[in-house]
């Protein structure tokens, strides 16, 4: 299986999951919020520096979860700037 490259928007996209992800995460360790979630604390530091820009779903979920954030908020705020309908804001579950 050949993997398609990811487009410059894809990985926008990624980048921002990861900066999101990051601010969610506040003052606690990456090994810490990473054991919470079930994953790795490389997983975690390769989704926030933008070199994992499409984790799986359930990575994303588990993140989520140990972070207390919603998956609809965090869908809209790594939509396209133009379109994100959240206005890019981060709530919690």
């Amino acid at each position: 299986m050949v993997r398609v490259p990811l487009s410059p928007q894809e990985r926008r996209r990624g980048e921002r999951f990861g900066v999101l992800l990051r601010t969610a995460r506040g003052d606690r360790s990456m090994v810490e919020v990473a054991a919470a979630a079930g994953v790795s604390a490389e997983t975690l530091r390769k989704i926030e520096t933008g070199r994992a820009p499409t984790p799986a779903f359930f990575t994303v979920a588990a993140l989520a979860h140990a972070l207390g954030l919603s998956l609809d908020v965090l869908a809209a705020a790594c939509a396209e700037e133009g379109d994100d309908r959240e206005g890019g804001e981060v709530r919690s579950a």
